[in-house]
């Protein structure tokens, strides 16, 4: 989800949920404890290098069951940080704490924000042969038990 979309969500809603991938719900007294810029510059294991920058917001809960962050109060943070990012509509990093740390994507089904979880991947995967490798195999069930040429089977005597 980019910034903008974030800013437009908001100035619609009162209240402002987040459900975890596993469909739980963020404890409404959650906090924005930070929102900020971060740029991540790197070598791919290919040596080609990038550059990624995002919005990140930090949510974070504490005792205080009573707090609840309205919209409009969350929406003025955003508007306060809004220098950092120098006019760009950056994608929305969330960090939320659970058994560690997790950074996750968000979207919005139109009422409550949803944390997505994320993966790693190669970016030079056609350098490492790793398309080739995660390409996958069609086989018959019939052919499952069948020996291949050059392999070893039970009883085979070759292990």
């Amino acid at each position: 989800m980019k910034l903008s979309h974030l800013q437009k969500a908001l100035t619609s809603m009162d209240e402002v949920n987040f459900i975890t991938p596993n469909g739980e719900f963020i404890p409404r007294h959650y906090h924005l404890t930070e929102i900020g810029l971060s740029t991540k510059t790197f070598i791919d294991c290919g040596g080609k290098r990038h550059q990624d920058q995002k919005v990140v917001l930090q949510l974070w809960t504490s005792v205080d069951y009573h707090h609840r962050l309205k919209a409009n109060k969350f929406l003025n943070i955003i508007n306060t940080s809004l220098p950092l990012f120098e006019g760009q509509d950056l994608d929305i990093e969330v960090e939320y704490q659970a058994e560690t740390v997790g950074k996750f994507a968000l979207e919005f089904d139109g009422n409550n924000f949803k944390l997505l979880s994320t993966k790693t991947d190669c970016l030079a995967s056609e350098l490492c042969g790793i398309d080739a490798i995660q390409t996958k195999v069609k086989k018959s069930l019939s052919d499952l038990g069948k020996a291949v040429e050059g392999c070893c089977t039970p009883g085979g005597g070759c292990c």
